[in-house]
């Protein structure tokens, strides 16, 4: 796919297809002006006779005859006043999908000059530009490559974008939209990959190849063997009962100053969660292929910083098991020691992912890390607790948490606290070890972090609980790619600090 951006008159863009915004309610863009003049009033006329209301996100496609452009489509933006970014973000949305099916080959999109309510970092014209790059590459993302009749090529070939100039910091800012966007898509791919054919091996293959994609990326296998010598017993006992190694994969991004301390990513890597001696229902079993959503989403960001290449540094550990019953299985009631030397009861098998993130964030602390953030598809308690709509997020710092809630806010990817109180800390004692994995039925959500909090004393650390936003369910079933944009919002605010 070609994308470009354009600042040259309306009325002399050549496309099969020109995309114009009008709202529901307040002033027409300049963009939507001169392609109502050059329409001779058309645009007018559909408003009058109510084939267009402008309501947020509805569109309307209309061929037209000896005009500039054989083909309309006219998207709605809502009200003024009501514009934020989230909601600009669902009418580029319903645009790109209509072109996605759309018969054209080649679009001309002047969105860019829709007004957005919010912060300067949310309404620049370079916010806005990238993004609608992000939208564009997330929204014409397809996965069919394991369909033996492959789907038939998009006819849509090049989007053109209008900008009020192509000077560098606009295009930068395209660029870095389509490149979150390809973030997302490679977590997508990932997540929504066979559980046969993605396991821990092969995810340390993908994080080889990024490595030899992207010279900037460094990247380290270590085996089971290696993770035993390093003390990995909590991490290890996840993968016991499954004929794949686990895996501990390290890929490194140096682009700021030799002793700029790094930014640490730690992804779960959970290639397939059976739930192992504890087993999970049968029911939506298959969607436990997303259990390593936190470890495509590590993947994801990196992707973008090995592409935008920053002044920052970056780490990501992603610790990639299978979790399997079997008579090598771990069962509930076997204790463990992990690398920080605390001892584990394992009360419930299928409480796997703080077991594999524990050790992988005592293996962080090497890389004297400015921040660590972890992701992880953790629990069900907070798909009940939020919902698909925000991540779950706990930190132990005020400040840390302060900026991911910020980057979540303009990437429209959100987050929302929860509360990491010492007064959880009770649910996880154990009478035969210094804990057990498990808290109870009562925060399940906060006791998790509270588990992972033990291990993260020696730095600042946020946790992401991504179970309710990674992937969706049902018809539209398939990895979201979440949560590349927050992730790499939040890299980037670091960039020069």
């Amino acid at each position: 796919m070609n994308f470009t951006l354009s600042n040259k008159p309306l009325a002399t863009a050549k496309a099969d297809c020109l995309v114009v915004a009008v709202p529901e309610k307040g002033d027409w863009p300049e963009s939507t002006r001169q392609a109502d003049e050059a329409l001779g009033g058309f645009l007018g006329e559909l408003i009058k006779s109510g084939d267009v209301t402008g309501k947020n996100a509805s569109t309307l496609s209309v061929p037209l005859t000896k005009q500039s452009w054989p083909r309309l489509l006219v998207v709605g933006t809502g009200a003024d006043s009501d514009r934020s970014a989230a909601n600009f973000r669902k009418a580029l949305t319903a645009a790109v999908g209509q072109l996605k099916e759309g018969p054209s080959k080649q679009v001309h999109l002047a969105l860019t000059d829709t007004p957005i309510t919010g912060g300067d970092d949310e309404t620049s014209e370079a916010a806005r530009l990238s993004l609608i790059g992000r939208t564009l590459e997330d929204q014409l993302y397809r996965f069919s490559g394991f369909k033996s009749e492959k789907a038939p090529a998009l006819k849509l070939t090049k989007v053109t974008v209008s900008a009020t100039g192509t000077g560098k910091a606009l295009k930068d800012a395209f660029d870095l939209g389509l490149a979150t966007g390809r973030g997302m898509n490679l977590t997508k791919d990932l997540g929504n990959t066979p559980p046969n054919v993605c396991h821990p091996s092969w995810l340390a293959e993908q994080a080889e190849q990024l490595a030899k994609d992207h010279e900037v990326i460094k990247t380290e296998i270590l085996d089971e063997k290696q993770m035993k010598k390093l003390g990995m017993h909590s991490l290890l006992s996840v993968s016991a009962g499954s004929a794949q190694p686990a895996r501990l994969i390290v890929m490194e991004y140096r682009g700021g100053k030799a002793k700029d301390k790094p930014h640490v990513l730690v992804g779960k890597g959970i290639t397939f969660d059976t739930g192992g001696i504890s087993l999970k229902p049968g029911e939506g079993m298959d969607e436990m292929k997303y259990d390593m959503g936190g470890a495509a989403g590590v993947f994801g960001a990196m992707q973008t910083i090995a592409e935008t290449k920053p002044a920052i540094n970056v780490v990501a550990v992603i610790a990639a098991a299978e979790n399997m019953p079997s008579g090598t299985a771990t069962r509930p009631g076997d204790i463990v020691t992990s690398m920080s030397g605390q001892t584990i009861e394992i009360l419930n098998t299928d409480a796997e992912g703080r077991l594999v993130l524990c050790d992988a964030l005592t293996y962080a602390k090497r890389f004297d890390p400015a921040t660590v953030v972890d992701l992880a598809t953790l629990t069900g308690a907070v798909i009940v607790a939020l919902g698909s709509h925000a991540t779950g997020l706990f930190s132990n710092d005020e400040a840390l948490a302060a900026q991911l809630t910020a980057a979540g806010e303009r990437a429209c990817d959100r987050v929302w606290r929860l509360p990491l109180w010492d007064d959880y800390q009770s649910q996880l004692d154990s009478n035969f070890a210094d804990m057990q994995n498990i808290g109870g039925r009562p925060a399940g959500s906060v006791t998790a972090a509270c588990f992972l909090s033990r291990f993260t004393k020696d730095y600042r650390w946020a946790h992401l609980d991504i179970a309710g936003t990674a992937w969706n369910s049902g018809k539209a079933k398939g990895s979201t790619g979440r949560p590349v944009p927050l992730l790499v919002d939040y890299l980037l605010s670091h960039v020069g600090k």
